[in-house]
């Protein structure tokens, strides 16, 4: 059994279809790298399967561990394991980034039936995650996200995962706004947490995150499906000839 299966799913927003009839299985211990020109129903796959309200689902399955994530509240969903990185991470005024990571886990520890992390317990495992992938401890004493470059957001991101330890990891275009060092450290980031008990989703437009981050298998979407599926060389394929020839298929 995969980790996420999908079947034959449609989705709509504000009356017009977006997803038309998508297929993806995924297993645990793969990276998957979706790409696709604009408009082609990346985005809205993650929100859908991350419980983004806002759309309609009229046909198909999502299952999660052979579970019906659909019918599944987001927090519920969280809870089981599924973690999305945003494209555009929001800014929380007022909430420090402590804070913020330490409601997130308890609530996610409450919710698997776990005893929730006391403060000293909490702090010691922020300080080693943190660490562990060269966040600075002045960073996560900050308002969360408030005043951070585009590559402290996206670091952000990954803090949360590892901290969360998410079963299935969503990464969408995590690779948006950032410049070479800041890719290449938040690449590092990601490579850190792969694991064979953990499947991730990298969706993006370019190569370039695929040169820091290899992926297992490379799917190609257009006007709401898979149109080609292959290994790490079907990006080279992409960047060489483009999206012309799929959105022509489609």
């Amino acid at each position: 059994m995969a980790l996420l299966e999908i079947h034959d799913l449609h989705v709509r927003v504000e009356n017009r279809e977006i997803i038309r009839g998508l297929h993806l299985n995924v297993n645990a211990g793969e990276v998957h790298a979706i790409m696709g020109p604009n408009g082609s129903g990346k985005s809205t796959l993650s929100h859908v399967i991350a419980g983004k309200p806002g759309y309609e689902i009229t046909g198909g399955q999502v299952l999660f561990r052979g579970e019906n994530l659909l019918r599944m509240e987001p927090n519920e969903r969280a809870a089981k394991g599924v973690f999305l990185a945003f494209q555009y991470p929001v800014d929380i005024p007022g909430v420090t980034t402590m804070n913020f990571l330490r409601a997130a886990l308890n609530a996610q520890r409450k919710a698997r039936d776990q005893r929730e992390f006391s403060t000293p317990e909490f702090l010691k495992r922020v300080r080693e995650v943190a660490g562990s992938l060269k966040i600075p401890h002045d960073m996560i004493k900050r308002g969360v996200n408030v005043g951070f470059s585009g590559g402290e957001k996206k670091r952000n991101e990954i803090l949360q995962m590892a901290l969360l330890e998410p079963s299935l990891c969503i990464l969408d275009e995590i690779d948006s706004g950032l410049d070479i060092d800041a890719l290449r450290i938040v690449a590092s980031g990601i490579n850190a947490l792969r694991s064979p008990a953990r499947a991730m989703i990298l969706i993006t437009h370019y190569r370039r995150l695929l040169d820091h981050i290899v992926p297992d298998i490379v799917h190609v979407m257009s006007k709401g499906r898979v149109r080609k599926s292959g290994g790490k060389e079907l990006a080279l394929e992409l960047e060489a000839c483009g999206y012309a020839q799929f959105e022509d298929a489609a």
